[in-house]
């Protein structure tokens, strides 16, 4: 990490510290700033001393000489730079002023957050005037796009080093066309990132025995990294079972119960690509999370659930998640409940496959809408069908201050999700069996 400022007054910078930290609580300042994209903790040397520095030296309206000299003199001058302090308004200053540094990895600039626990986040997008235009757009299919270019770059130093490009199975039965449609949707993308891929067509009087010795085969296949399950599956089989006999360490769709277990839990794991797409597509935009207040809309295990325990848990653990304040709404919500939390969100999160089910008078002006539902509707206009969300979308976005799209918000993120996480199950797998 990359101080903006210059260090003024470092060898006796300790004893304004103490001195500022008496006044105003130790909880003012932290030596560790965590940037909430690329989810690194990054520990600064002299950052106190260099904030501490530079803000008394913009208060006082000094020059650096007479600080240090002030500082030095461990008497009468040290004496009535206390008293200076003591000023309300230098206190203010001096306690207010935010600090900018810049994250080395990344090359982009993060601006601390306005909490005493001085978290970073990306501030390449400014905070719009919701009042003055219209909700600013969180295009998915862009940001997706972004993220399958780095996975590439990054498959193909892989096999630069030797390593076989990762290879991901995707298990499809019955003729469902929309389940077609996803599945070659997902190989294209696989094929986009340097992916290996294929795909197994089952009829749908498969036996529930059957696809599971079909899934034990691929968990013990060592040239298999990742395993997709499309759903739905037809009723006679234990859905529930199918997705606990993926290997964990093959459950690219992150439905295994064991990695939900430890999602739970704030532990590193292979996450639902849905959930993951949302906190990426949120943290890309530059949208603060911390101790905001966020709403989810829709309790399925595989989307809701899991949504709200990102958004919800502590950011300095192995999800990197966002530390929001979270209420769960779903289908027995009273509906002026529901408008009731929602204008208090300043994040929501809807996935619950009700069309205009959030409209524009249930929205905080400059909220961010994040619309994970998606339907097929008829067109009156055309006689076709067509997708939309859960969110009243033409009339919300005169009152948001970001919100995605359908199509082209989550969709795109779930497929680019899932390639990341066949990525780091093929990173992980070729680590144990080089161990081994």
């Amino acid at each position: 990490m990359q101080k903006l400022f210059t260090n003024l007054a470092e060898v006796n910078n300790m004893y304004v510290i103490a001195l500022i930290s008496s006044m105003g609580g130790r909880n003012m300042f932290t030596s560790t700033k965590r940037c909430l994209v690329c989810c690194k903790e990054i520990k600064i040397q002299q950052t106190v001393a260099d904030l501490v520095s530079k803000r008394l030296a913009r208060a006082l309206g000094k020059s650096v000489r007479p600080i240090e000299v002030s500082i030095l003199a461990n008497g009468t001058a040290a004496v009535d730079l206390d008293v200076r302090l003591s000023n309300p308004v230098i206190k203010s200053t001096i306690m207010n002023s935010n600090s900018v540094d810049r994250c080395e990895r990344l090359k982009h600039g993060i601006a601390s957050s306005n909490t005493t626990t001085n978290r970073l986040y990306h501030s390449a997008t400014k905070p719009i005037n919701s009042a003055s235009r219209m909700a600013q757009l969180i295009d998915g299919k862009q940001i997706a796009s972004e993220i399958r270019e780095e996975l590439r770059n990054k498959i193909e130093a892989w096999k630069v080093q030797g390593n076989r490009a990762p290879q991901l199975t995707a298990i499809l039965i019955g003729e469902d066309a929309a389940s077609a449609t996803y599945v070659s949707n997902k190989m294209k993308a696989a094929a986009d990132v340097g992916i290996d891929s294929k795909t197994e067509r089952y009829d749908t009087d498969i036996t529930e025995q059957q696809l599971l010795d079909r899934i034990d085969q691929l968990n013990n296949d060592d040239a298999v990294d990742g395993i997709l399950i499309q759903l739905p599956i037809p009723r006679h089989i234990d859905e529930r079972k199918i997705c606990n006999s993926v290997s964990c360490d093959k459950d690219v769709d992150g439905f295994n119960e064991r990695n939900i277990g430890r999602l739970c839990l704030d532990m590193n794991t292979l996450i639902p690509c849905t959930p993951l797409g949302v906190q990426e597509l949120i943290k890309r935009a530059g949208v603060e999370t911390f101790g905001k207040n966020a709403v989810v809309v829709g309790r399925s295990k595989n989307v809701g659930m899991p949504i709200a325990m990102l958004l919800h848990a502590d950011g300095r653990n192995d999800t990197c998640a966002m530390d929001a304040t979270v209420t769960i709404c779903h289908r027995f919500t009273p509906p002026e409940e529901l408008k009731r939390f929602c204008r208090s969100a300043d994040i929501i999160v809807t996935a619950t496959g009700v069309p205009g089910l959030i409209t524009a008078d249930m929205v905080k002006e400059g909220a961010t809408v994040i619309d994970v539902g998606i339907t097929r509707v008829a067109d009156p206009a055309t006689g076709k069908t067509k997708l939309v969300g859960d969110v009243d979308f033409d009339e919300v976005r005169k009152v948001a201050g970001h919100i995605t799209p359908v199509p082209g918000g989550v969709g795109p993120m779930t497929v680019a999700m899932l390639m990341k996480n066949t990525w780091i199950a093929a990173k992980n797998l070729a680590k144990k069996r080089n161990t081994h």
